[in-house]
């Protein structure tokens, strides 16, 4: 596969979805880096708490290897505000 996109996106205490060019550019896998500060993230499609989802700290990375999640993941800061990195492509060849 290949990367088609990238894109940066700050976190802050509103939870937020991937950018809508990813999440509508039909990617199926998407490497998440985060900067700053930890972040919380559901896959599920609810919003985070800072105090409910997976916990990530800065430098942690995440992959995502399906549309469903690229679509339905949300993200929200702990405590200060964040920033993500985001590389998007599609890993499968489409007929």
């Amino acid at each position: 596969g290949a990367v088609q996109a990238f894109a940066s996106l700050p976190i802050s205490s509103t939870a937020v979805a991937l950018p809508a060019a990813i999440r509508n550019a039909k990617v199926d896998f998407a490497l998440i880096t985060v900067e700053t500060d930890q972040v919380r993230f559901r896959a599920d499609g609810t919003d985070p708490t800072a105090a409910v989802g997976h916990l990530l700290n800065a430098n942690d990375q995440l992959e995502l290897h399906d549309a469903s999640e690229i679509d339905k993941i949300r993200f929200i800061r702990v405590t200060l505000d964040a920033t993500l990195r985001i590389s998007s492509g599609r890993a499968k060849t489409y007929r």
